[in-house]
């Protein structure tokens, strides 16, 4: 007798059976391979992609390029540990000349969080203080030192006594604003807040203050313009390093090469990762000789970070970034992106904000615009409901009400078309 089980669901059951449940929620689909911004499951089915994995392929999934330099790289050399190699010392050349001017000296790790971490020892053992001020709804990594930093509730709940030193500020979720103020009428009281909470939590030992350049994980939340830049002059008033988490906001996803251009920040730290390698496993701390020189020999370092296959990798993203445009073509078709999400929320009375630049977009639902009630059930129904129909999208957020919309660079206005007419439809639907 024929099975009419789907390999999917065959898959997933080994999912449940070995894997703990204790990942991100995702719709349950398999995926078997991808190209571009288009993905196919273990059972053929066909989805334009909203969530470039998770803000990490940003060249596009299976670049031909990419993957021919993995290939011939794994063929040749796969791992020295601090050995230097033609392909780590060519991507530090090339990242080095691509940061902003003041930035002269980088180290190359595995993940974003293990990049975050080194962020923190560096700038403890630079200043020899251990205070950092981040912010609420921020996210920097799942290992303990990121985790500590990090401002959503849930990360660092029963995880007992985290890393000392953390102080915790409001970041300018203007359309939740934890004051109740408008902005600009609020005159950025937030940051003037700073000097409130500093001088009350800090027991005199502030070393960095570090930022994301908008918050992801919090469901995609921007600061206002000149909020960064008042920041960044603020924290170096303080005698503080400003630490610049690009994890996820680099390598052309604002449409600029780093989000950093949008204000001309100058961080003493810039820290990269996801989309560096796009889908290669490698992450980047970028600082000044004169901070990172406080360490000696051996202080720090990684198995394989800088290895040769990510960095091969890493590589090859950076020409298939110049060679295709795909830092001019997010801002071009992110704006083109960005009217149509516009011309949903003035369709979709669910929709009650959209935020974003180049192709990195929040969608926030609510029961009711006057409210702003989150919606995250709601949220979850259309996230299941779009990728039924073929788009391929992911949810998040403080209250579990956003919805992710980060596709690759690659993305053409036609994919674009067809993915808003899918969420049209769903949105229609649910009325």
């Amino acid at each position: 007798m024929t099975s009419s089980r789907t390999k999917t669901q065959e898959f997933l059951d080994v999912s449940r059976t070995f894997e703990p449940d204790c990942m991100n929620w995702q719709a349950p689909v398999v995926w078997d391979h991808a190209s571009g911004a288009e993905i196919w499951d273990v059972d053929g089915k066909h989805y334009i992609d909203w969530t470039s994995g998770v803000l990490v392929a940003n060249v596009g999934h299976a670049h031909p390029l990419l993957a021919k330099a993995l290939a011939g790289q794994a063929a040749r050399l796969l791992n020295t540990f601090d050995f230097p190699t033609p392909e780590r010392l060519l991507l530090a050349e090339t990242v080095v000349k691509a940061a902003p001017a003041h930035l002269d000296k980088v180290i190359f790790l595995t993940t974003g969080s293990e990049a975050m971490d080194a962020a923190m020892r560096l700038a403890k053992r630079f200043t020899g203080k251990f205070e950092i001020v981040s912010f609420w709804g921020s996210f920097h990594g799942r290992t303990f030192g990121p985790m500590s930093l990090s401002g959503i509730p849930k990360i660092r709940r029963n995880y007992g006594p985290l890393v000392p030193g953390t102080i915790l500020a409001p970041y300018p979720y203007c359309y939740r604003c934890p004051f109740d103020k408008t902005h600009p009428q609020c005159d950025l009281f937030c940051l003037g807040f700073l000097d409130q909470l500093v001088g009350v939590e800090s027991s005199g030992s502030l070393a960095a203050v570090i930022v994301e350049p908008y918050q992801g994980t919090a469901g995609f939340v921007f600061p206002p313009p000149g909020w960064l830049k008042k920041l960044e002059a603020w924290a170096k008033g303080q005698g503080l390093l400003f630490i610049l988490d690009e994890v996820q906001s680099s390598f052309g996803r604002t449409g600029k090469m780093w989000a950093l251009e949008h204000e001309g920040l100058e961080p003493d730290i810039l820290v990269l990762g996801k989309g560096i390698g796009s889908g290669a496993p490698i992450a980047a701390l970028v600082t000044r000789s004169s901070i990172i020189s406080c360490l000696e020999r051996g202080e720090m370092s990684s198995t394989l970070g800088g290895n040769p296959l990510s960095s091969a990798g890493a590589l090859a993203v950076f020409e298939i970034i110049e060679k295709e445009g795909l830092v001019d073509k997010a801002a071009r078709t992110g704006a083109y992106l960005k009217g149509k999400l516009l011309a949903l929320k003035d369709k979709h009375e669910w929709i009650g904000d959209v935020r974003g630049m180049g192709l990195v977009y929040g969608i926030e639902f609510v029961l009711d615009r006057g409210t702003k009630a989150p919606a995250p059930d709601l949220a979850k129904d259309v996230v299941l409901r779009c990728v039924e129909r073929g788009l391929m999208v992911g949810k998040l957020g403080l209250h579990g009400n956003v919805m992710r919309v980060a596709p690759p660079l690659v993305i053409t206005s036609d994919l674009i078309d067809r993915s808003v007419a899918i969420l049209d439809g769903v949105l229609s639907d649910v009325r």
